[in-house]
């Protein structure tokens, strides 16, 4: 069975039990009864339902956000690992030295002027941005180390590939938007009935209620697309920068 539909069966047995219970309740009250003298839950109701979105809301920014953050973290850990092998590859001789230097400087520049854009407009890496790489991965293991000081630094520099390939990955894995549709469901239906909910207190036209409300309205627009925009850590406004990268590398005209 379909998630959507126990989804929806759920939904519609919940809200038949309580209306049935509301319509067996008026059936069992006298003519005598005076609504006035029980306490109206439209307010207590409508307080709930607000609050219960607040929580949805919160949730929603605070796991967007971490993943804006895992994002960034992936970045800094990729270029800190290549950083490591371009330094650490200084005990081997001129020549690999020279071509292990040159390949991280040609991946680097690949990923930050052209792989960065990809990313952002399709959510996904550069089959490129694997060969190159696997080039780099190449030159380390590889080569055979000729000296004891060549022997030490030839695990490390490995462990480093494997680190920075690991980074790329999760990269990878979090360009693209992270929110599911059933979750923009919820979030887009719960602001039209938090904000409907509003006319059910019977708002007046004064100034100061028509300010709140439209205040009130204003501030789940914001935090919506606060949402979107975090949703996406490399593709919008307030995204995960190649701010590690220029950093360790400021030797190469990257984003230019």
């Amino acid at each position: 069975m379909s998630e959507w539909l126990v989804l929806s069966l759920a939904m519609a047995a919940a809200c038949a039990v309580v209306l049935s219970i509301a319509f067996l309740n008026h059936r069992r009250i006298g003519e005598d009864d005076d609504p006035n003298e029980t306490p109206d839950v439209i307010e207590y109701m409508t307080m709930m339902i607000g609050v219960i979105y607040a929580i949805v809301l919160g949730l929603a920014i605070a796991g967007v956000w971490e993943g804006r953050g895992a994002a960034q973290e992936y970045v800094r850990q990729e270029a800190q690992a290549l950083h490591e092998i371009s330094v650490r590859s200084q005990v081997y001789p001129a020549e690999v030295r020279t071509r292990i230097r040159a390949d991280v400087d040609a991946y680097v520049t690949f990923v930050v002027d052209t792989e960065w854009k990809v990313m952002a407009d399709d959510g996904e890496l550069t089959d490129r941005g694997g060969q190159l790489l696997e080039r780099i991965r190449r030159d380390v293991t590889d080569y055979e180390p000729q000296t004891d000081h060549e022997g030490q630094a030839y695990q490390p520099l490995v462990d480093q590939v494997a680190v920075a390939d690991d980074a790329r990955s999760a990269r990878g894995a979090s360009a693209g938007a992270t929110m599911p549709g059933v979750v923009w469901f919820g979030l887009i239906t719960g602001a039209l009935i938090t904000v409907g909910l509003i006319f059910t207190l019977q708002i007046r036209r004064s100034f100061r209620e028509m300010l709140l409300a439209g205040l009130f309205s204003a501030l789940i627009a914001f935090l919506l697309f606060l949402i979107w925009d975090f949703d996406s850590p490399f593709g919008r406004g307030i995204s995960a920068t190649a701010e590690p990268f220029l950093k360790q590398f400021s030797h190469l005209d990257l984003g230019g």
